[in-house]
């Protein structure tokens, strides 16, 4: 029984370490997930930058189309609007987009699709949706009306113009963010319209080594450039010291568990003093008394690591699905919260076991020394 529990001691420690730290990783997974596809990781946003000193226009798009790394080009325009629904009429930012546009942002829509051709179609964003007091399942199929506002091309440029988009657009899908009300919609819808700069060209790389190489070419053009991996890199970042975090107060677990194995190991020395004489006077060896102890707290180390990746799992398990439960009682979304990566499970195995071992070494070496006469008589 005290084996049994030691054991079990063990397995909560261990289980507390994967518990936490598979819960890091799978916020990382989540995260990620959300903002990367693998043709975003091969994008640079290309902006003009601070200042407006360069534009972004057609001859940049076929400036930096010649550079042979370039793969792909998506060209963003941006304007302020105005989009009616009905009697309600609410402001917005109108992002005019081709269909790669959102392979290339890896942007995936809360519900819906998006558009794959020069349809009068839309995505909106889920607090444009709330203007209309619309939730983002309810605003799919509705359609809009919408006007655009343009310079007018005078001496006074804050002078705008708004024009009205003869075609209604019909949304549909819903892109997930509170924050800012706005709509995509193909740009070939609008190309009666006339502008004279971009706002965003999205620019893809043939392969992930040229990424640095055309970055450090359009900013040498003066134009400002950011990348997806960037932002990866910074959140790969922020998890890792998350995970190590999550990780000390599981090893502080552990450590528990680890004196009360060395105790048990301890104890046991003390209660088979007697065995140690009888089996030493017999012919049993010193080297094969160390290896008895040590093969003993090596597998209690072991059977904790298993039922520490048990009881680990499990509890990653239940907390997701409480979870999950919750946030659709909320109506939010089901989401796995929780990944345990093989590597890590058998790294934690191994660890356990060496602990086990290190945790045996001092009685197994007290149990070689002892005196076979001493042991006999030992009460």
């Amino acid at each position: 029984m005290r084996t049994f529990l030691t054991i079990l001691g063990v397995s909560i420690g261990i289980g507390a370490v994967l518990f936490l730290v598979s819960l890091g990783y799978g916020l990382q997974n989540t995260i990620l997930d959300r903002i990367t596809t693998a043709d975003a990781l091969l994008s640079l946003d290309v902006s003009p930058g601070v200042g407006g000193l360069v534009k972004l226009d057609n001859q940049t798009m076929e400036q930096i189309s010649k550079f042979p790394e370039v793969a792909e080009i998506s060209p963003v325009i941006t304007f302020t609007g105005q989009m009616t629904l009905e009697k309600l009429t609410g402001d917005c930012l109108v992002n005019a987009v081709d269909p790669s546009f959102f392979r290339l942002e890896g942007l995936v829509p809360q519900s819906g699709r998006v558009f794959t051709g020069n349809y009068y179609e839309a995505l909106i964003s889920s607090a444009g949706a709330k203007l209309f007091s619309l939730e983002s399942g309810g605003i799919i199929g509705k359609e809009i009306i919408l006007n655009i506002m343009v310079d007018n091309g005078g001496d006074d440029e804050t002078e705008m113009k708004t024009i009205e988009v003869k075609n209604k657009f019909k949304i549909i899908g819903v892109i997930e963010d509170e924050n800012s009300s706005f709509i995509y919609l193909p740009r070939e819808t609008i190309k009666d319209i006339e502008y004279s700069e971009y706002s965003l060209l999205k620019v893809k790389v043939g392969q992930d080594e040229f990424l640095e190489p055309v970055r450090a070419k359009i900013v040498d053009l003066g134009y400002s450039v950011e990348s997806l991996t960037d932002t990866i890199e910074q959140a790969n970042k922020i998890f890792g010291i998350i995970q190590i975090v999550l990780s000390l107060f599981g090893i502080i677990a552990l450590f528990v568990s680890a004196i009360g194995m060395f105790n048990t190991m301890t104890i046991a020395l003390l209660e088979r003093i007697n065995e140690i004489g009888i089996m030493r006077a017999i012919g049993v060896t010193k080297k094969d008394m160390l290896f008895l102890f040590l093969a003993e707290s090596s597998l209690m180390g072991f059977l904790g690591g298993i039922g520490g990746v048990l009881i680990g799992w499990a509890g990653g398990e239940l907390a997701n699905f409480g979870m999950n439960i919750l946030a659709r009682t909320m109506g939010g979304q089901s989401l796995d919260l929780f990944y345990q990566p093989l590597w890590f499970i058998l790294v934690i195995i191994i660890f356990s076991t060496v602990i086990g071992f290190f945790t045996g070494v001092y009685p197994s070496i007290r149990a070689a020394k002892i005196n076979p006469l001493e042991a006999l008589r030992y009460k």
